[in-house]
């Protein structure tokens, strides 16, 4: 659809929220963003995950589209309630991937947590949070999606992509392959700013 059509369209189902023409307007919604989320959709989950994650996107649009309150376009939130009901089912699948290991990033060793004091191992995890400050706001984000929330990487390929980024399965498969390479590269700069630190010792460098 081109912009311009776009913003007249969306200018439409706005004024139809301020009259209190819900129904219309989710109606009006997706006459014209039906087709294209439900392709991407399809094209990420490309089974029946796919119909059900479409479903599950317009329940939630009847429900929430009267509240949404239009501080970004309406496309940029309807792609991200379509990306959180496709996580919904993806999730499932993941749910038994192992958790990510807190190992590369040790608030101090074990030995440490046994005979250091409570406010001296705060005192730790506020240097670590500061040299986590640090890295880029993009290693930043990685770090707080996959050590922080313990999110898959496919979840993970999504919060740190833009709607049109993400097209196919393949393209989220390689997309969470490429974050991973990104996360190692990330561990090892905060491994050598935490040795630089004095906050692992001898013992931890070779873990």
């Amino acid at each position: 659809m081109h912009v311009t059509s776009r913003t007249r369209l969306e200018e439409e189902i706005h004024e139809l929220c301020n009259q209190g023409e819900v129904a219309l307007a989710v109606e009006q919604t997706l006459r014209g963003y039906g087709d294209e989320l439900r392709g991407v959709m399809s094209s990420i989950l490309p089974d029946e995950r796919g119909h059900d994650a479409y479903s599950l996107f317009s329940e939630r649009l009847l429900k929430g589209l009267s509240d949404f309150r239009w501080e970004s376009s309406l496309r940029t939130w309807l792609y991200r309630m379509a990306r959180n009901a496709c996580l919904k089912l993806v999730n499932a699948a993941s749910a038994r991937e192992l958790p990510v290991s807190r190992s590369a990033f040790p608030e101090h060793s074990a030995r440490a947590r046994t005979e250091t004091n409570p406010w001296q191992r705060t005192d730790v995890k506020e240097r670590f949070r500061a040299l986590r400050a640090q890295l880029e706001p993009q290693d930043q984000k990685l770090l707080a999606l996959r050590v922080d929330q313990n999110l898959p990487w496919q979840q993970v390929a999504w919060e740190l992509s833009t709607p049109e980024e993400l097209r196919t399965s393949d393209e989220l498969t390689r997309r969470a392959t490429a974050l991973r390479q990104q996360f190692l590269r990330v561990k090892a700069r905060l491994r050598t700013l935490a040795l630089r630190e004095g906050l692992l010792g001898d013992e931890d460098e070779d873990d």
